[in-house]
Parts: C-alpha cells; structure tokens; sequence
C-alpha cells in the first residue's frame, strides 16, 4: 500500500474539490524520478504517460473508489473488502462545544485549538503555547480524524495513547470519528518536529474484513506499519507497527525471509502521504517513490514459485494540488508474481475491494465480501 498514490482524479471529484488532482502525473511531470522497477512493471502504463513500456513484467490497472470518502480507513477497509457507504463525520468548523467540554472533563486537561489545520503548522503556531500551559492541542483537517499533538517532554508517548483512548471512548454515535491520531513532537519554538511515536486509534470495522475472514480460514494475516491501527487490531495473526517507509520495507524483507511466513503481508508505506503528499513538497514525494522501487528487486527475489505482489493506494494525495487534504483520485493496480501472466491490462476496476475478492480467491477461501476477483486473468493456466 502506497499510501497517498492517485492516477487522476474520479469522475466525482468535483464535490471534493478535487478535479484535477492527479498525483502520478504530476510527480512525474514536475520532479520525474527514476522509478526503473515500477515503471518496467507497467506503473506508467496504466495513464499511458512518458514511459510506458511495450512489455510489462506485471499486470496493471487502476481503482475507482466506490466508499463515500477520500481517508486512510475509508480507503483500507474497500481493499479489504468492507466498502464504507455512509461517511465518516468531519468537522470543518472544529468540534462542538459540548465535546470538546467532555474530552476536558474526562482527561483533567485544557484544550487549544479545535480548528481543521496541517499537523506541522498547528504545532508551530501552537507549541510554544502548549509547552508553556501543558494545554493539549487538539486539531482536525478535511478527514475524519481527531487529533491530539503533544510534545514529548511534556507528555510523553504512552500517556498521549492513553488521553487518546480516552477520546476514542468518548468519540461514538454521531460522532464517531474514523481516527483519533496522537501526533506526539519535539524539538523548541521554530524548530519543532513530529516523531515516528505517532499511533491511530480506529474506530472498530463495523463489518467483517479479508484479515478477519483469512484468520477464521486458517491464513496467517501480518501487519506492517499502521496497518493494526486502520483495522483496530482485529484480524491480525503477527504485527510490527514500524514507523516510515524504510523501517517498513526493512520488516516485509524480514518477513519474507522468516520460515514462518505464509499467507498475507499487509504492509502500508505511509511517507508519501504523511511526509510529502499532505506537505505538497513534490521532491520529498518523488524521493519516496524512488526509494520504494529500489526495494522492489529484492522483494520479488524473495516471493518464492508461488508469491503474489500487488501495489495499491487507498486515495490520492497530490503533492502538486492546492491545497493540503487527500485529493479524491483513482489508485494503481500492479500485480506480479511468477505463476502470473505479464502486461494484461486490467483496465477499471470498479470497486477497491476487487483485490479482497482477488486475494481470497488466490487462499482458495469463498468471498463473502464485496468486490469481484480478477485472478482468472492474471493466473497462468498451469
């Protein structure tokens, strides 16, 4: 999972403020990194862009979003099956009064805040303040998130999850928001930085998802990242919550190289969207797609006869468009693996949740979710 990765905008993008957005193009464009790996796999071919390759080793395609939403766990939980069709409430005017009285009466602590904003510039705006009167600042954006920042020295990691557990409790109903996020951070006013200490604190699936069903089949389900967040730590067998794409790409190799592994690695590579894409720093992004395709040889060396890789995204984060929020865009679709055919275009698939049916199919389990699989057009006959 490419977090933040779109190939154009959808066709309703218009009421998301999003027409235009086109994350893959626009990095290409404006930063064009060398992406040998992803490219040979057929990434550039799936918008006929500079680049396109006559034979590409992986099948491709690209994801309509059927979910009503552009978030991380509206986004995840379609891959997985579980499309979310009434949305996730946001809060573009801050939270009510009322709960935000509620959160200061169950922590014991004041808020700051209470407003949509970037991560990185509330803290600047507001850290100096929260050092001096131990005031949590408490910030949302166009997402379904409440988020909590805090520097470290005055609470420290483990105490911010709990204010957040606290916040999760409080967070249902009508205003049961997708996330509650900690955004722990150091540093001094005009210097300060967020640390890889940040944890998302879901709101349980409200529906069975592929790693509940391959679970309950038998299939080890592994997490990597903040994939035991997204899903509330439910369907899991085994999971590392590795902060940042190297640490995460350094743990699938492990895994990969682990006897022990079989059955699915679920691993989310969240720098292009946290890092870069909400920060619209182009280069940072292009930077990060280049250092996913390096570790792409290694992984396939790794998959075995019988492997099976497939990147995807979860919504758009166009580091190029106005703006700091997800932008409401199609994703990728590659797939390769040995026992797989090369260069079949897959076209649209009309659901995210086509790669649960596909992943399903492949563990020889009955799809009982959403989405329709595509394994009879990738598999080799034999």
């Amino acid at each position: 999972m490419i977090d933040g990765f779109g190939v154009g905008s959808l066709p309703d993008a218009a009421a998301w403020g999003d027409t235009g957005a086109n994350t893959l193009k626009h990095v290409m464009e404006q930063a064009a990194p060398d992406l040998e790996n992803l490219t040979e796999m057929g990434l550039m071919n799936i918008l006929g862009l500079p680049g396109s390759v006559d034979e590409p080793i992986a099948c491709f395609g690209k994801m309509r979003e059927v979910s009503a939403g552009k978030d991380t766990t509206t986004g995840h939980w379609e891959i997985a099956g579980l499309p979310v069709t009434k949305p996730f409430p946001t809060y573009p005017n801050g939270f009510p009064p009322e709960l935000i009285a509620e959160f200061e009466r169950e922590t014991g602590l004041e808020v700051i805040g209470n407003k949509p904003a970037s991560g990185t510039a509330i803290i600047e705006e507001l850290g100096a303040e929260h050092l001096r009167t131990g005031k949590l600042i408490v910030y949302t954006s166009a997402d379904s998130v409440f988020q909590i920042a805090a520097h470290e020295a005055v609470y420290p990691p483990t105490e911010l999850w709990h204010i957040c557990r606290i916040a999760r409790r409080l967070l249902k109903g009508e205003h049961a928001v997708a996330r509650v996020i900690a955004r722990p951070f150091v540093g001094t006013p005009g210097a300060f930085t967020r640390t890889g200490n940040r944890r998302d604190f879901s709101v349980d699936p409200f529906g069975p998802t592929l790693l509940d069903v391959l679970r309950d089949h038998g299939v080890s389900t592994w997490g990597i990242g903040k994939i035991e967040d997204i899903f509330n730590h439910r369907g899991l067998s085994w999971s590392n919550h590795a902060a940042g794409n190297p640490a995460c790409l350094d743990t699938l190799v492990d895994v990969l190289k682990n006897p022990k592994f079989s059955g699915l690695a679920f691993v989310n590579l969240v720098d292009t969207d946290s890092a870069f894409g909400h920060r619209r720093d182009v280069p940072g992004y292009a930077n990060a797609l280049k250092e996913i395709d390096e570790r792409v040889p290694e992984i396939m060396r790794l998959l075995g006869d019988d492997g099976l890789l497939i990147f995807v995204s979860d919504h758009g984060c166009d580091p190029a468009f106005k703006g700091s929020d997800h932008t409401r865009e199609y994703t990728p679709l590659l797939v390769w693996g040995l026992g797989c055919r090369e260069g079949v275009d897959l076209g649209t698939r009309d659901s995210f949740a086509d790669v649960s049916a596909t992943l399903l199919e492949a563990f020889g389990v009955p799809n009982t979710l959403a989405g329709t699989s595509f394994l009879d057009r990738i598999a080799l006959e034999d």
